[in-house]
């Protein structure tokens, strides 16, 4: 019997078929599994702006406790590295990675703080007000607002 004509039996390997079936099923699990995962990376930034208002809110309210008045105007809350000049200011908290926070609105009476987005949160606002209102008052492209909280879902679910 001639050696060369036979096939070897024992020949091991993968056939491009099902390279490509596996490939194919890989794609498909990441089409799926790549876009829930980069909602929950935002959601998972969505902290830190809640964390820094509700801190700026108690720091407010201290400080009506203290003076029976909000700080007159916005321009008294003042970075965490600004040595306040009088009673009258507050240290914004410390700069953040994802949101900067800011005093929109401030009076004698009421104040409205803002945590704006940055870079890739930019788009993203919450505010809070004295009366503890929290709102979304923008939100990217497939995120829907909220006038009665905070979201932490693409469908505005609170």
């Amino acid at each position: 019997m001639n050696t060369r004509n036979v096939r070897n039996l024992n020949a091991t390997g993968f056939t491009l078929i099902e390279v490509m079936i596996t490939v194919a099923i890989i794609a498909i699990l990441a089409a799926v599994a790549l876009p829930s995962y980069f909602d929950y990376v935002t959601r998972s930034r969505f902290v830190e702006a809640k964390t820094s208002l509700v801190d700026m809110r108690t720091r407010l309210e201290q400080f009506f406790l203290d003076n029976r008045t909000y700080p007159a105007a916005a321009a008294n809350c003042v970075p965490a590295t600004t040595v306040p000049a009088g009673a009258g200011n507050i240290n914004l908290p410390a700069n953040s990675k994802f949101f900067a926070v800011e005093c929109t609105t401030m009076g004698p009476a009421a104040y409205t703080i803002t945590a704006k987005g940055i870079d890739s949160m930019a788009k993203f606002d919450f505010t809070i007000d004295q009366a503890n209102v929290r709102k979304t008052t923008d939100a990217k492209a497939g995120w829907t607002k909220s006038d009665t909280c905070w979201i932490s879902r693409k469908n505005g679910d609170c």
